[in-house]
């Protein structure tokens, strides 16, 4: 066993969670967090809940955002390590270039735990806090196909167009691959047609999730494929780009007159894609409840630090290249027009008045 256990808890804390801001005995501890941006609401709420409930169970925090910048994020985790931290929570701007960093913490006894986003190349990775994320591709690509039927029923082939997420996020192709497990056999069969040809993440990945570079790409397969053709559907993997898209579309007439709008999919939930839910601009999101991950992950840090062992649903799917991480998977929540009040405002997540 690599870390130590904090002499200030006893042998017996538990990890379990007794209450949606409490634990079993007070813990003590310092926890770096390091998460990637600022940018997307949703990594703000990540941080928040994080040292809310890391305060709440008696840790000391640093919570840093590095801005998409990966040495910046070196140079935060190093940071972290020198001013001490028992343990690092890390949401990777890139799994594959902290490995260095993460050995330098392994030699001086930090725990390490990846959050959301596996970290890869290192065996210094304890456990890993995300949700199904291949479940939130079939999530995306079910509500993609259930919104084709429903605007376009008596249209087939149904134009889609593919979108990934950034090739340097793992979770990027779990994504994908799990959209693709539920729309490759529509392909298949001739009931969905991807007009541009483009398919697979080496080709229509978005590099750091860029709302800015997934409309270029819309604008440039409008203009390229679309003259004659209507788009009928688009597998967006996150609200920050779906928002991207929307605004190509909108730009060349879809939502007006004749020309609907396409059914665009998404994820995080973000406000401006709630909002474009309502107006019928976007289709879909998946919700994934930054509250509950932030629960999980306290959990985590508060049974190692404890000499115990977290609770842990999987042991088998995420393989970063040198082992196995032991992981705890949350479920992700589809969320349309039909459902967004009750799973985001009855659940307290989001203020009605902030939406509408």
């Amino acid at each position: 066993m690599k870390g130590f256990m904090k002499a200030a808890l006893a042998a017996s804390v538990s990890a379990v969670i007794v209450g949606s801001s409490g634990f079993a005995l007070a813990a003590e501890g310092f926890v770096g967090i390091s998460m990637p941006t600022k940018s997307s609401a949703r990594w703000i709420s990540d941080g928040e809940s994080m040292v809310q409930q890391f305060n709440a169970a008696g840790y000391r925090t640093d919570l840093q955002y590095a801005e998409d910048d990966i040495p910046n994020q070196l140079a935060q985790i190093e940071n972290m390590i020198t001013k001490g931290v028992d343990v690092l929570v890390i949401a990777a701007i890139d799994g594959t270039t902290l490995s260095t960093a993460l050995a330098n913490a392994d030699a001086a006894g930090i725990k390490i735990i990846a959050y959301d986003r596996l970290i890869r190349d290192s065996d210094a990775v304890d456990y890993y806090a995300t949700f199904d994320n291949f479940q939130v591709g079939v999530q995306q690509a079910n509500t993609l196909v259930e919104g084709l039927k429903e605007r376009f029923p008596d249209t087939k082939p149904w134009n889609v167009e593919l979108f990934g997420g950034s090739p340097d996020d793992n979770n990027a192709y779990f994504f994908y691959n799990g959209a693709m497990s539920v729309l490759q056999p529509l392909i298949d069969s001739g009931d969905i047609r991807i007009v541009s040809g483009q398919m697979g993440m080496d080709t229509v990945g978005t590099l750091r999730w860029d709302g800015a570079v997934a409309q270029a790409r819309m604008d440039n397969l409008l203009s390229a494929h679309y003259t004659n053709e209507r788009v009928h559907g688009v597998l967006a993997p996150y609200d920050g780009l779906s928002i991207g898209i929307i605004s190509s579309l909108k730009g060349v007439g879809y939502g007006s007159g004749d020309l609907k709008m396409p059914i665009i999919t998404g994820q995080d939930a973000e406000i401006p894609s709630i909002k474009a839910i309502l107006r019928g601009e976007q289709y879909s999101t998946i919700f994934k409840d930054t509250r509950e991950l932030a629960r999980v992950t306290v959990g985590m840090v508060d049974a190692v630090l404890g000499g115990g062992e977290p609770e842990i649903n999987d042991t088998e799917t995420y393989d970063n290249g040198v082992m196995v991480v032991p992981a705890y998977l949350l479920e992700p929540v589809p969320v349309t027009e039909a459902n967004w009040e009750e799973i985001l405002v009855n659940s307290g997540y989001y203020q009605k008045s902030a939406i509408q």
